[in-house]
């Protein structure tokens, strides 16, 4: 699923420096290889949502089936991500960094040949797998290989906006690949990107001592990753066995039982994934939920806007990906005036909410969306205001939730920021899809199925579903970021560790 420039974002520490070496002599060779994964890692949240209709058609999977290759990658990459971190810690980066490269490379050719769904579906949730032990292990090499607090910025500069153009790039290469090869080098794409950076880890990245007293919170993983499953498979699974059914609402239980648990288990362990203490700072906890609830009401939005536009209207995937570069520009404008002109001026408190607002009236308007919608003048404005919107929340939210904690907790932070990212995409998608495939059912209710034409209407009906609760998340998002941020600008904490946001 798509993520948005801003939405790749990540950050780093950069509070214990070994300020006494010498910096590596190849150290911008050493960016340009880490900026080559963090690309490959950032196209793949993109790239595939433009194939996928092409990928529907070639493979034969369901309409309620087809979230699982956007919620395969989120939820495995969001899941995970807290627990790469620590296994860069424990293993070496430069390991960690050149396993996750091998990994992804490998899940990527296999996706690409794959003959069925379930094989595409297990080879994106292995993309995410190894995207969340390579992603922090690339901004730890980052931190480590620049020293200097100039270069240091220059460098986080350069890969922040890899990152931020990475979701447009992905667009873009998505429809041309689609078009003019076959949606499978969407995936196979990403081996030629791998093998670069592998050449180049190899003999460039120096080798780092483990860090022996680095432990790994097992039980904190386990129960984290199987209730964010369990949700996740029990929204999905009320589109096929009925919300009553208890492959539904059992899941659903079952998920909130173990992300309970996981909870009260963070308050014990002794070295927790998550320190509830990074959360319970009222801006901090804000951004958390606005980073969900923007996930839930985006991710869902990119995929359903792409059937619309290849399915509905007959775009092709490179004029489908074309389509959205508004939205993105829209939201990479928005976010540069939000970080540095609004939120040190005026606070969270009006900027968040009317981001939120601005969204929910995005989605509102693209319900009008009909067969005869023209781009410019229907698709176009509504991409625009929802883009400006998202651009508002994300950047200030992605900001604020790492913004403030002590060195002890900055990775984490960082990491827990990108997981309700990704986790939040994977709910939305599985629940859109959900009302998506329900609407349209209740619409083909009594009505000739076989009929193009009814069939084109069921289409737009479950759009029209899906839209509106998009618009829902946003304005619940509203009210909470009213309630919870305060008043004022952010200040920043003299003591606070040093943040690089990308």
């Amino acid at each position: 699923m798509p993520r948005t420039p801003v939405d790749t974002r990540g950050a780093a520490t950069v509070s214990a420096l070994p300020s006494a070496d010498a910096p590596p002599r190849h150290r911008w060779w050493i960016l340009a290889v880490i900026g080559v994964a963090q690309l490959m890692v950032v196209l793949d949240a993109t790239i595939v949502n433009i194939a996928l209709p092409s990928a529907q058609k070639d493979l034969g999977f369901s309409d309620g089936d087809r979230q699982w290759i956007v919620t395969a990658y989120a939820l495995a990459f969001g899941s995970l991500l807290l627990l790469g971190g620590r296994t860069a810690d424990l293993f070496g980066r430069k390991m960690t960094f050149l396993v996750g490269l091998v990994g992804f490379a490998g899940a990527s050719a296999l996706g690409g040949a794959a003959g069925s769904f379930e094989v595409l579906v297990a080879a994106r949730a292995a993309q995410g797998v190894f995207g969340a032990l390579l992603a922090p292990a690339a901004l730890s090499l980052l931190t480590t290989t620049f020293t200097d607090a100039k270069e240091r910025a220059k460098a986080f500069g350069v890969y922040g906006a890899i990152a931020g153009a990475g979701g447009a790039i992905g667009l873009l290469l998505g429809g041309v690949l689609t078009e003019y090869l076959d949606w499978r080098w969407t995936l196979y794409v990403n081996l030629a990107f791998a093998v670069v950076a592998f050449v180049g880890g190899v003999l460039l990245l120096q080798r780092t001592t483990r860090d022996k007293s680095a432990t790994i919170d097992i039980p904190g993983a386990v129960l984290v990753g199987g209730g964010l499953f369990c949700v996740v498979y029990g929204f999905s699974n009320a589109e096929s066995h009925d919300w009553s059914s208890p492959q539904t609402w059992g899941f659903l239980l079952a998920g909130a039982v173990l992300l309970a648990v996981f909870t009260w288990w963070q308050t014990r362990a002794a070295h927790p994934l998550l320190p509830l203490r990074v959360l319970l700072d009222r801006n901090r906890g804000a951004s958390f939920i606005s980073v969900l609830i923007t996930g839930a009401g985006m991710f869902g939005v990119f995929l359903f806007l792409t059937y619309y536009l290849q399915q509905s209207l007959g775009y092709t995937p490179v004029k489908t990906g074309l389509a959205f570069l508004p939205m993105v520009a829209a939201l990479m404008v928005s976010s540069t005036l939000a970080t540095s002109v609004l939120i040190p001026r005026i606070g969270p408190k009006a900027v968040v909410p009317l981001g939120m607002g601005l969204a929910a009236a995005g989605m509102a308007w693209l319900t009008a969306l009909d067969l005869n919608s023209s781009y410019a003048a229907d698709i176009m404005p509504q991409l625009v205001v929802a883009g400006l919107g998202l651009g508002l929340v994300m950047a200030p939210a992605m900001s604020l939730a790492t913004a403030g904690v002590g060195a002890e907790d900055a990775g984490v932070a960082s990491a827990a920021v990108n997981t309700m990212q990704q986790v939040g995409g994977s709910l939305g998608t599985a629940l859109l899809n959900t009302l998506f495939s329900s609407a349209v059912t209740d619409y083909l209710d009594g009505k000739n199925a076989a009929d193009p034409a009814v069939q084109a209407q069921a289409g737009l009906e479950g759009y029209s579903t899906a839209y509106w609760w998009s618009a829902a998340f946003f304005a619940v998002g509203l009210v909470i970021t009213i309630v919870l941020y305060r008043r004022g600008a952010p200040t920043q904490d003299p003591d606070a560790a040093p943040v690089v946001h990308m």
